[in-house]
């Protein structure tokens, strides 16, 4: 009798990808494997595991290769490189598709330390860096150049949070064989299907939502069968490995992802609907909220169950730095720091203008940063509130570490 394979659900796919089959016998999680020098029994079998993952232990390990292969079914990739953080996974990627003499289309609102990339190591490698509009959409074929190799998307775009046409970049680029790359850390592996999107590499600060506790740092390479070899190789050759240590903390993340992502979802959208009716709020940047920049493309492209908790708010422009770190200083549940991703809520002041060169002018009021967390939604409000009323007094306080004392 023949068994068809069901076509399993994203939570399902996740609870079970990189695991062993109900036909072993096997624990629930693969094991730590903590390892670097494998043993051969003789000549003969180290000769025949030379240039194999089986040679050492750089190259992995049972662990590793489980987060692999349970990446590679979340997302819909031929093949995954893991990193010791998000930016080395895009470093490393870039390094591999550029050589001198190519030319980049970087999107402006890239994060910051790969623009710091860009604009430092690839230069110096004789690479041509252009930043793009993030709105740009198929227009990016006018910015195309004879030697233009990669373009570069991360949408939402960092800290201002513009949705781009990914369809529409990816077929101007294909036609013209340039391959597309994205930072897809907001939509996570199960938060969009990036390949069909026409995306050639995806990459993933596995720092964030995928380890989801704020407890290890990591990078992810997802990739199409046809650029696999050409990004291994630059990743054996700049010899970067992780831990097995890490990559179990990474699987349990993955583990829980799609139900937490439901979590931060909702009380994201309670969050966003509730500075949007702040008088000192003059927009909030969360694309999944109606009314929202770029709800529309967000909504054709993204999958609206799992969407994460990380937006922005825009103040009027006579609103001061100086009563929005009142703000900030006040609340006490939202802790200050970068990153995201992890089950904690956090805030923190940007200056997108610092960090732009094609759309400055745009964003020189005010502005935060905020991740809803897993805490409850009625507490976030409470202290979001006491945070606009330091707001409205102009006061700068500091924070009472102690605050949580009795409740801990």
């Amino acid at each position: 009798m023949n068994v068809v394979e069901p076509i399993l659900q994203t939570a399902t796919r996740l609870t079970h990808a990189g695991r062993k089959g109900k036909d072993h016998a096997a624990f629930v999680n693969p094991s730590i494997v903590r390892a670097s020098t494998m043993l051969f029994p003789d000549v003969a079998s180290l000769k025949n595991a030379c240039g194999t993952r089986r040679a050492y232990g750089r190259h992995g390990n049972e662990t590793t290769q489980a987060l692999e292969q349970a990446l590679c079914a979340a997302e819909g990739a031929a093949a995954c490189m893991l990193t010791p953080s998000g930016l080395s996974a895009v470093t490393t990627t870039l390094l591999a598709l550029l050589q001198p003499g190519d030319h980049l289309l970087m999107v402006d609102t890239v994060y910051d330390p790969t623009r710091l990339f860009c604009d430092g190591m690839l230069k110096q490698m004789g690479v041509t860096t252009t930043y793009y509009d993030p709105l740009v959409g198929r227009g990016i074929a006018d910015l195309m150049q004879f030697n233009t190799k990669v373009i570069f998307v991360e949408s939402p775009g960092s800290l201002t949070f513009e949705i781009q046409d990914i369809p529409g970049i990816a077929a101007a680029a294909h036609s013209r064989g340039a391959v597309v790359v994205s930072d897809s850390t907001w939509a996570t592996p199960i938060g969009w299907d990036s390949f069909e999107l026409g995306i050639d590499v995806s990459i993933h600060a596995a720092t964030k939502y995928i380890v989801g506790h704020s407890d290890a740092l990591m990078g992810a390479i997802l990739t199409t069968a046809a650029l696999e070899e050409r990004i291994r190789n630059t990743y054996r050759q700049l010899g970067l490995t992780i831990g097995a240590d890490d990559a179990a903390l990474a699987l349990r993340g993955l583990r829980t992802l799609a139900p937490r992502l439901a979590a931060h979802r909702e009380s994201a959208h309670v969050v966003a609907r509730w500075l949007k009716e702040q008088p000192e709020v003059a927009e909030v940047l969360y694309p999944p909220m109606p009314g929202s920049p770029g709800h529309e493309l967000w909504k054709r492209d993204f999958k609206a169950e799992y969407a994460c908790g990380l937006m922005g708010a825009v103040f009027r422009a006579d609103i001061t730095e100086q009563q929005v770190a009142a703000l900030i200083d006040r609340t006490r549940l939202f802790g200050i720091g970068f990153s995201w991703g992890g089950f904690e809520s956090l805030i923190l002041p940007t200056n997108p203008a610092s960090y732009r060169s094609v759309n400055a002018a745009k964003w020189q009021a005010p502005m935060l940063r905020l991740h809803v967390g897993l805490e409850a939604v009625q507490d976030l409000l409470a202290d979001l509130d006491q945070g606009f009323a330091a707001l409205r007094k102009g006061q700068e306080t500091g924070r009472e570490r102690n605050y949580l004392k009795a409740v801990v």
